[in-house]
């Protein structure tokens, strides 16, 4: 059962209701730190979506640097595709990954490693030297760029998903499990003030019937005790009683 009015079934007495209490001061506990994290969680995806904004304006404006560089090499040297294809024999950047935490939730961070020498120098020899080695520093800040944003595109994805998987969580606590124990406990003290009552009223009808019984005791006549020398009984006082005389002869 859901809802406003949703509590727990519980039996109604003093231990039951130190433990919804415990549990009840936990769940906001819980609600207030789980706000915090989303709070904190919220500020960074603001920030990294707004260097996402601000990279993929870059890499726009730097591919179309890259490409007219391009344009300008094929114009002075020709293509010069098969030559780079010869003499690039190891990757002259690496991408290494870190971790970075932000209230509890690791978020990948992507670096460029450039790795030292040059590949395909002499490219260009003969002529569009400049155009070759322009473009090369320009593409080489094209794929810094693209590092970049993919590594605030991977942050960015995984906040938003923490960021609703919090939401749901601050939620629950916020509109179900405090409203239910807050309803728990007033149960248990509604029923335990009614339980109070009753013993309250059973006290008054055994102090009552113990008054009534002691006024009835107090009421009643003591016992009779027996008249010896009453009017009807055979006995009197000796002295008053005057016997005839008797007279002897």
């Amino acid at each position: 059962m859901s809802g406003a009015g949703a509590r727990e079934n519980v039996f109604a007495t003093r231990m039951a209701l130190t433990n919804t209490k415990l549990r009840l001061k936990g769940a906001q506990t819980g609600h207030s730190l789980l706000a915090k994290k989303r709070d904190a969680l919220t500020t960074r995806f603001r920030t990294i979506l707004k260097k996402v904004d601000e990279a993929k304006r870059k890499m726009g404006r730097v591919m179309q640097i890259a490409s007219f560089s391009m344009a300008e090499v094929t114009y002075a040297t020709g293509d010069i595709s098969y030559l780079v294809q010869e003499q690039a024999k190891q990757a002259t950047f690496k991408v290494k990954a870190r971790q970075d935490n932000v209230s509890g939730v690791v978020l990948p961070a992507f670096e460029v490693d450039r790795v030292a020498g040059s590949d395909f120098n002499l490219t260009g020899l003969g002529r569009g030297g400049q155009q070759v080695l322009r473009a090369k520093e320009v593409y080489a800040k094209a794929i810094e760029t693209l590092v970049d944003l993919a590594s605030l595109q991977t942050a960015f994805m995984i906040l938003d998903e923490v960021i609703r998987a919090t939401n749901r969580r601050v939620n629950a606590i916020e509109h179900i499990v405090i409203p239910r124990l807050e309803n728990t406990i007033k149960y248990i003290l509604s029923e335990l003030d009614e339980m109070d009552r009753e013993e309250f009223f059973r006290l008054k009808k055994v102090q009552g019937k113990k008054k009534r019984d002691t006024a009835a005791k107090d009421a009643a006549p003591p016992p009779e005790f027996e008249d010896f020398g009453g009017e009807d009984g055979g006995g009197g006082d000796l002295l008053s009683n005057k016997d005839t005389d008797v007279i002897f002869d």
